[in-house]
């Protein structure tokens, strides 16, 4: 019988980048001609977000020393537990999947596979064209990497074969892949999991199974999973995202198939919460951070109705469509009984989403 081990983070592309640079998102908000000019008035905003734009850089520096703690509690968790091998949830923003094919739930069951992570990183991953040559193909980040970087990943496609096999005779309509279609390397959610969980550069050697979910649903091809203006909204939408249901539903198959196997997993969910950008109800100005609180209590009091019973149209209304990687690890922790030994909920208004960090006790 395996051992299961859970966890969280999030993948935040701009914890990657530049303390400076860290508020842009909303910069670009701000910066949003159409957006009316009241709802770009900080006279307006709740006062712990005035209080966080009083000075972003210093706020900036905080979020930054918040998340890394979390990421450091996580760290410890994994090196502790000793996994076989890492499986990541996390969402797919417009770059592994395109117009071809976008599928609600996947098993990527790569080998090993060399990976260049500033010079393979995509629009939705927040690549600057404008500092590429200065910075030798690649974009500003805190460890001073430079394009022609490289860094293997092991794959473990045994268990990726395992997993996807475990799910369809399960009823789980999953697709799976042994090569990239569209994304070279990979998609941003997993490999910033990774180098995020590394980032003291003290080495990341555990195989890793990446299994994209289709969090963007209505957005991922009509808004390439990212930011677009404000005069853009209203595109012709794609169809949705599987619902939280069928997430925490898939979460719960996934932990059963892993818990008869003959391996010690440890399993991820990789997203902040809700997402600025996405929020149409705050002019895309701030994220939904009541309901990421109220989700975020009902996790941390074992509250997993509350989960499952959770509508879509809730998630998309206030932004929270990356928080379907973490309704895939709510019905795995709660099909294997887990309780949830530590977790913390960063709170920001201008650095685009909230974040959370959590470990369970492994099962």
């Amino acid at each position: 019988m395996g051992q299961v081990l859970g966890l969280g983070v999030s993948h935040y592309p701009p914890l990657s980048g530049l303390d400076a640079d860290m508020a842009n998102i909303l910069r670009g908000r701000l910066a949003d001609p159409d957006i009316p000019a009241a709802a770009k008035d900080p006279a307006g905003w709740p006062a712990a977000m005035r209080a966080e734009w009083a000075d972003p850089v210093a706020a900036a520096a905080r979020h930054r020393a918040a998340m890394r703690g979390g990421l450091q509690r996580v760290r410890r968790a994994l090196v502790e537990f000793q996994p076989d091998f890492v499986l990541i949830w996390g969402d797919d923003q417009y770059e592994n999947f395109k117009e071809s094919v976008v599928p609600a739930f996947s098993v990527l069951a790569y080998e090993d596979r060399e990976i260049r992570p500033w010079a393979q990183a995509t629009a939705s991953a927040m690549f600057d064209a404008k500092a590429k040559d200065e910075w030798g193909g690649g974009r500003p980040n805190v460890w001073g990497e430079r394009g022609d970087t490289t860094r293997l990943v092991r794959g473990h496609r045994e268990a990726a074969k395992h997993l996807a096999t475990g799910l369809l005779e399960a009823d789980f309509d999953v697709a799976y892949a042994y090569e990239p279609l569209h994304h070279p390397g990979l998609p941003h959610a997993f490999l910033n999991a990774i180098l995020y969980l590394d980032y003291d550069r003290a080495g990341f050697d555990w195989p890793v199974v990446c299994m994209p979910i289709n969090c963007y649903g209505r957005a991922v091809i009509s808004y390439k999973g990212f930011v677009s203006r404000w005069a853009d909204r209203g595109r012709p939408a794609d169809p949705p995202s599987p619902t939280p249901r069928r997430c925490f539903d898939l979460g719960a198959a996934c932990a059963r198939i892993l818990k008869a196997s003959p391996w010690r997993v440890a399993v991820l969910a990789s997203s902040s919460w809700s997402h600025a950008f996405l929020v149409d109800k705050t002019f895309r100005i701030a994220p939904d951070v009541a309901a990421d609180r109220a989700l975020y209590e009902a996790l941390v009091a074992g509250d997993y109705a509350t989960w499952r019973n959770h509508p879509l149209a809730k998630i998309e209304e206030s932004g929270q469509q990356e928080v379907l990687n973490w309704f895939v690890l709510a019905g795995a922790m709660n099909a294997l009984g887990a309780k949830l030994a530590w977790s913390e909920f960063v709170e920001t208004w201008i650095f685009n989403s909230s974040k959370v960090a959590a470990v369970y006790a492994p099962a």
